[in-house]
């Protein structure tokens, strides 16, 4: 495993993270399934999860404390998230900042978090979701401060917003640098060029961790995708939302067959190939899952051919329902 830097993170973290959603959040997970595909991240040299309250109102935060207390001696990089307390995704500018993250909010789930975690800090606490508007007010940096400074001991290490990815992001970049952000989140999803092309150039990376997830580029999507009630897959990828990714998702894997790998693998080292990615934290519910992508990850860099290929197929989408 090959690990990378970040002032802003105590230690460097792994290249390939761990993300928990769907181990918290989608119908059909196992949890002696999921635990051990946690322990086998650890053993491989995985030091870096991502986690949140709302992947099953702090199911996955609880999977995550028992994956602590069983091994002890291993230093693992904890990111959480506070859920909006309106509960709607995504954020809107409708929806004034103070009633989706008002403070006592906000400390009540780093709290709540903490419990199911079974620790006394967090590396990183993030908000669910985001609106860029809400960054006008100041409220966001006094908030973190404040937070931060709570107690003789802090609960959380650094406090930052989990984006999506839309052209906001570009904006994003500029006003984080700007206030020195610890760390933003960038989804990718759908394209195999777009979110990497939205990370801050390399001399940036220095103010910031940037971690990168991937959505729709693991392969298994169909039109025919279903979820059982409840599950909220079925908004994330509903039919006009497949209809629209899917021919984007072909393209790519055309791309994968012409470099001789498998769809996945080319995403992961697509956001690899940039050096101002700090981790990617894809859903790894099986064992196998955590294999592959660990293995994919100890490969050589894309080539230049490669890269400027996959950058063309780019796709800037905004989430369903912005005003």
């Amino acid at each position: 495993m090959q690990f990378r830097t970040s002032s802003r993170l105590a230690v460097p973290v792994s290249e390939i993270g761990f993300g928990m959603w769907g181990m918290g959040g989608w119908t059909g997970s196992d949890d002696d399934e999921s635990s051990a595909a946690l322990d086998r991240a650890v053993e491989l040299g995985c030091n870096f999860f991502d986690t949140a309250w709302a992947y099953g109102d702090g199911h996955s935060e609880r999977l995550l404390g028992a994956l602590m207390r069983r091994h002890p001696r291993s230093r693992l990089v904890i990111a959480s998230k506070v859920p909006p307390m309106n509960r709607q995704w995504p954020g809107r500018a409708s929806t004034p900042a103070d009633e989706v993250f008002p403070y006592e909010h906000v400390v009540d789930s780093t709290h709540a978090t903490l419990e199911n975690l079974g620790v006394e800090a967090l590396d990183l606490q993030q908000l669910h979701v985001w609106d860029d508007s809400w960054a006008e007010a100041e409220w966001l940096a006094a908030r973190h401060t404040r937070l931060e400074a709570d107690g003789n001991d802090s609960s959380v290490r650094h406090q930052r917003e989990s984006m999506g990815a839309s052209q906001r992001l570009a904006r994003a970049r500029d006003r984080h640098r700007r206030r020195r952000a610890g760390r933003l989140q960038r989804l990718r999803s759908g394209s195999g060029g777009r979110a990497a092309a939205r990370v801050p150039p390399p001399r940036h990376r220095g103010h910031r961790a940037c971690a990168v997830r991937r959505g729709s580029l693991t392969g298994t999507l169909t039109p025919d995708a279903r979820w059982p009630d409840g599950d909220w897959r079925n908004i994330y990828f509903a039919p006009p939302h497949l209809a629209d990714t899917l021919p984007r998702v072909e393209a790519v894997r055309h791309e994968a067959d012409l470099a001789g790998m498998p769809l996945p693998e080319l995403a992961l080292r697509f956001i690899l190939s940039n050096p101002a990615v700090t981790t990617t934290i894809p859903g790894m519910r099986r064992v196998g899952h955590v294999a592959a992508n660990m293995a994919a990850a100890e490969r050589h860099p894309l080539g230049s051919e490669v890269i400027a290929r996959l950058r063309r197929h780019r796709w800037d989408r905004l989430p369903d329902g912005r005003p």
